[in-house]
């Protein structure tokens, strides 16, 4: 029979052809490709993806011819002897560059269990006019043939017409048989059955007596609410019900109910075929070893049929067969040379095969080899036959010859030599004969003398010297190496450690040994051994554990001078260091009788005499010291015995000439480091002539010898710690000191070691040019400029500026010069402005230069030349040239927008684009688009843009919009109780409850029964539903009431049930009995 689809209009879904076991079946395809610019190509399809071209062979045949005159392209698949494999779903493809279409056809055998419909089939094909045609055999009823059929065949019927619910239809088969009564309700009841496929609609139609009555629609025996589902409709004397999207859940029973009168049909929801979604694998195995072939089917429970060489094997008992949800697996468990063939399985929608093949070989097992350092290793391997040839690989990677490695074969012997073994050699080697599907493994084990690889970071200071502080937990992983693995031992001294549990021990891992000791403390401190061995030898390592602490706290505090705020304290270092040396100490002090200590310095300090300041004159003090290590602090000292601070203050510090002209001398000097209660109120300055002593003083309170020539420098008291002393002679040689004075009266005089010769000192020119000028100095037009250049020299140093080489106008930069500085001033910078400023610094024959780069910068102009290069699909390529005017500075990059010509309206396509060219893309299609584009430097974007000459016309190209299919989920789900009912004992008299929740969709029917009887309309029971929670409620049983209680939940998917005891006990009386009320 031949079948033709033709393809130079689009495809239509093809009927499912009915095809009888055993015939041939051609399927014709014909593509018109006048309007093709090349060959296309057309694909075969079984399912969603099996390409039937990897099939060919004698069972299907691909023919593909072409008409040059007609321009059409004819394609054939022919299937040889069909068989019931080949039932299924097909489809059609044919590609042509852009262009793509496909047709989908069914492949049902004739003795389907539904109803099937037909192709026009052609009398004759081109390729087989002088054949008779065959005879068309007429259609086997399916239910003709369960009604004549014997019970014990029902299995074989269902199987071979591709019936999967065969029980279902075995009760609506009984159902049939029953003679339909007369009714004086229809005048056209509803056909016996009804036949869809899944998915697609159906429609049932009965034709009533009275138009104007109102009808029920029941399936399964429940009403049936109108919904998008069910459409119910009236049209006079025809009632109609529409079901959409059919669903298994619909193959049910349903009536048509006017009054008491009803009339019965059946529908069959036709599922799709079983299909095999993973195909079989060939295998090439050695006698005895086992196999197991296994293959995918797209629904689970479906039968699959195996058989070898076209023989049934399903009840061999030598095979055995295992099904895994979608899996399904046959298993050799020894095979033999009589397994030999082709396997394969079957499914009502698909076909699968593989080949076995079973070699006899044999080869002797290779030895495992344990080898030293530069030995040779021979693996040798005898086969069966001389003639085999093999690969040596080592873990997976094939074995190439050396200089050291070498491969022979002789006879029927295998060699792989190796010589000067390493350590690198060590591995799984495996031999696999060519053209076998076995191999042989041996491992090459390399013997290694053991190895100990101390870690020298981290806490040890030293090669083997190991710190850890008292408390702390020392975990020490030491790397182990050897082959084989080699025994540890760790030792302290003499005696060994061996716990692996406790404050000390020692943890094994692989090529690690963990010695660990838990809160570490003093006495373990000392020299650990740490000893490998294995039989290639011994290696062996000390360590010397140090356990450091806090130090103890400091001794003898003591108070040994005090002055007015001050006081001396010594003490002695603590007697334990905590084996880290003593970084220093801290003071605290406080009022004697107080509680509240002050510390007095923050950072260590390291020497044993302190002297405390700021103290309250007259006040008790008391003070106690830390002793500080690496570890931490120390406890406190025992507190000093109690002092009280009082003294003078002390002379100024650092007193030093800061500068000397021809008649006066600048000093500059420090506070004193000990001021009295009184404070400080200021300093005197004296001065003498180097050996010639002359005493003049304006003081009254003033106490120096009259036979002391020291000269007053000021008439009032010095409150800074500077001064400047004038109307000194030239060229003298002076001394001068300065003493501080308070209300206690003049400190000790601070004086200078050297006299000072009064003569002004020469200072070469040297401009301090600051940080930011020493690269190039940038400001924007209209901005102030104002540089500040500090100098120095003596004598004062003559600054002159310049512009280019040339001296600076002084109408466009204005200068000032001072004796420490120079400032350089410009109101409004211009772009003239710009360029080389240089600084000269001259005193007699001595200069220093300085030279500044100043740039003036504004926005560039527009970019030139805008021009649009190309326009392809959604996207415009544009170009253009830098401007011609940059500002001044680089230009960093370009803006490009875009306007409909439409609106008008611009639009940012980029920003801060550095290149000259860009690619305007996601235009729309059918609009017409200017471009423009800004320059921009470091002062911004050009004040006008570059408008490009061209427009950009994104032309209208073919759109066609495909939704996305929908599918509607399924929401159907079998009762199940989610909490069953709980065995109870009440007492009578005392009402009581039952409960348990139930799921289930459609809404579950709920019936309560006690003993297996339903509980009807008692007053004595409250039933109640609360959103699947169930309850029934039992009114002050009696003991007649006790018993077993169940509840069933049924719907159209099937029923659960749960069931429980409830004992009721009887009311002890005064007279020792029971009432059972």
């Amino acid at each position: 029979m031949i079948f033709e689809l033709r393809v130079w209009k689009p495809f239509k879904h093809i009927d499912c052809p009915l095809c009888m076991a055993g015939t041939d079946v051609t399927f014709i395809a014909r593509v018109d490709s006048t309007t093709l610019a090349r060959k296309p190509t057309m694909k075969w399809l079984k399912g969603k993806w099996l390409d039937l071209a990897s099939k060919a062979g004698k069972h299907m045949q691909f023919k593909e011819t072409y008409d040059r005159n007609t321009k059409i392209y004819t394609y054939e698949m022919k299937i040889i002897k069909v068989v019931p494999g080949d039932a299924g779903g097909y489809r059609c493809e044919v590609t042509a560059k852009d262009k793509c279409d496909s047709t989908t056809f069914e492949i049902s055998d004739i003795l389907s269990a539904f109803k099937r419909c037909q192709l026009e089939l052609l009398p004759f094909s081109l390729t087989d006019r002088r054949k008779k045609p065959e005879e068309e055999k007429p259609q086997i009823d399916v239910w003709e043939l369960l009604k004549n059929a014997h019970p014990s065949e029902y299995e074989k019927i269902a199987f071979e017409y591709g019936i999967t619910d065969l029980r279902g239809m075995l009760k609506r088969l009984k159902k049939m048989t029953v003679e339909p009564k007369h009714s004086e309700a229809f005048l056209k009841k509803l056909e016996s059955c009804y036949s869809v496929e899944k998915g697609k609609k159906i429609v049932l139609t009965c034709e009533v007596v009275d138009p104007d009555v109102q009808v029920k629609w029941l399936k399964n025996g429940q009403e049936i609410k109108p919904s998008a589902k069910y459409i119910m409709e009236a049209n006079g004397n025809i009632r109609t019900l529409t079901i959409n999207k059919a669903s298994l859940a619909d193959d049910a029973a349903y009536e048509c109910v006017v009054g008491e009168d009803k009339c019965f049909t059946e529908v069959f929801v036709k599922e799709p075929p079983v299909t095999i979604t993973k195909l079989m694998d060939d295998y090439h195995v050695v006698v005895g070893e086992r196999v197991e072939f296994e293959i995918e089917v797209s629904e689970e429970g479906a039968h699959v049929m195996w058989s070898v060489n076209i023989l049934h094997k399903e009840k061999d008992t030598k095979y055995r067969f295992k099904k895994d949800g979608k899996k399904h697996t046959l298993i050799i468990q020894e095979a033999t040379l009589e397994d030999i063939g082709m396997y394969h399985a079957w499914t009502n929608g698909g076909h699968t095969k593989g080949e076995l093949e079973v070699e006899a070989l044999r080869p002797d097992d290779i030895a495992d080899l344990t080898v030293k350092a530069t030995d040779q290793a021979v693996f040798k391997c005898e086969v069966s036959d001389d003639k085999v040839t093999g690969k040596w690989y080592k873990d997976g990677v094939e074995v190439l010859p050396s200089d050291r490695i070498k491969m022979t074969h002789i006879g029927r012997f295998h060699r792989l030599t190796i010589d000067n073994v390493k350590p690198e050699d060590a591995g799984d080697y495996t031999f696999v004969p060519d053209g076998y599907a076995l191999s042989l493994s041996a491992k090459l084990n390399f013997l290694d003398p053991p190895k100990i690889h101390l870690d020298t970071t981290g806490n040890m200071v030293s090669q083997n010297t190991i710190i850890v502080v008292a408390g702390n937990k020392l975990r020490l992983d030491v790397e182990i190496t050897g082959e084989p693995a080699p025994t540890v031992v760790w030792s302290k001294g003499d005696q060994p450690v061996t716990e692996a549990t406790g404050r000390v021990r020692v943890e094994s891992r692989k090529d690690l040994s963990c010695f660990v000791i838990e809160g570490a403390e003093r006495d373990d401190e000392g020299n650990y051994t740490i000893c490998v061995t294995n039989p290639a030898g011994e290696d062996k390592a000390v360590l010397f554990i140090k356990i450091v602490d806090v130090p103890d706290p400091p001794e003898h505090v003591k108070c040994t001078s005090v002055g007015e705020d001050c006081a001396t304290v010594i003490w002695e270092p603590p007697k334990f260091d905590g084996g880290a040396p003593i970084k220093g100490y801290l003071m605290e002090r406080k009022k004697k009788g107080s509680s509240r200590w002050t510390k007095l310095n923050f950072d260590v300090y390291e020497s044993t005499t302190y002297e405390a300041k700021r103290m309250i004159e007259g006040v008790l003090y008391e003070m106690r010291v830390f002793a500080v290590n690496s570890i931490g602090l120390s406890p406190p000292s025992l507190s000093s015995k109690p002092f009280m601070p009082i003294a003078p203050t002390s002379e100024p510090t650092r007193l030093t000439v800061h500068d000397v002209t021809d008649s006066t001398c600048v000093l500059k000097w420090l506070a004193p480091e000990k001021i009295g209660a009184g404070g400080l109120d200021g300093y005197v300055i004296e001065y003498c002539k180097e050996g010639v002593y002359r005493h003049i003083t304006l003081y009254i309170y003033s106490n120096i010898n009259n036979n002391t020539e020291w000269v007053v420098a000021n008439q009032d008291l010095c409150e800074k710690q500077g001064f400047t002393v004038r109307g000194l002679p030239v060229g003298e040689k002076i001394n001068f000191r300065v003493v501080a004075v308070n209300i206690a009266g003049r400190s000790p005089p601070a004086t200078l070691q050297q006299p000072v010769t009064i003569r002004e000192i020469m200072e070469h020119p040297k401009i301090r040019l600051p940080r930011d000028l020493r690269t190039k100095y940038i400001r924007k037009v209209g901005e102030k400029i104002n540089l500040t250049i500090p100098f120095q020299g003596k004598p004062r140093p003559v600054a002159t500026w310049y512009k280019d080489g040339q001296p600076i106008d002084p109408k466009m930069v204005n200068v000032r010069n001072s004796n420490v500085d120079s400032i350089l001033f410009i109101r409004s910078a211009e772009r003239e402005h710009s360029g080389k400023y240089e600084l000269v610094l001259q005193i007699e024959n001595m200069e220093d230069r300085a030279t500044i780069e100043i740039r003036i910068v504004e926005k560039p102009g527009p970019p030139a030349r805008v021009k649009v290069t190309d326009v392809w699909g959604f996207n415009a390529a544009l170009e253009w040239d830098p401007p011609t005017d940059d500002g001044n500075c680089e230009i960093t990059g370009y803006t490009i927008q875009k306007a409909d010509m439409k609106t008008k309206e611009w639009f940012t396509v980029y920003e801060h684009n550095r290149r000259t060219n860009c690619t305007a893309s996601d235009l729309i299609m059918g609009n017409e688009y200017m471009f423009r584009v800004y320059s921009e430097n470091l002062c911004g974007l050009s004040e006008e843009p570059r408008n490009s000459k061209e427009t950009a016309v994104i032309a209208k190209t073919g759109l066609q919009y495909k939704p996305n299919p929908y599918k509607e989920k399924d929401m159907n789900c079998v009762p199940k109780f989610t909490q069953p009912l709980v065995d109870r004992s009440v007492v009578a008299g005392y009402s009581t409850a039952i409960s348990c929740s139930v799921r289930g969709f459609p809404k579950p029917k709920i019936v309560w029964m006690k003993n297996k009887m339903i509980i009807g309309g008692d007053a004595k029971y409250l039933i109640q539903n609360n959103q699947g929670v169930l309850t029934l409620n039992i009114r002050k049983p009696s003991t007649f009431d006790g018993g077993k209680y169940s509840c069933l939940a049924v719907n159209e998917l099937g029923q659960d049930e749960v069931e429980c005891k409830l004992d009721v006990r009887g009311v002890r009386t005064e007279g020792g009995g029971t009432n059972g009320i």
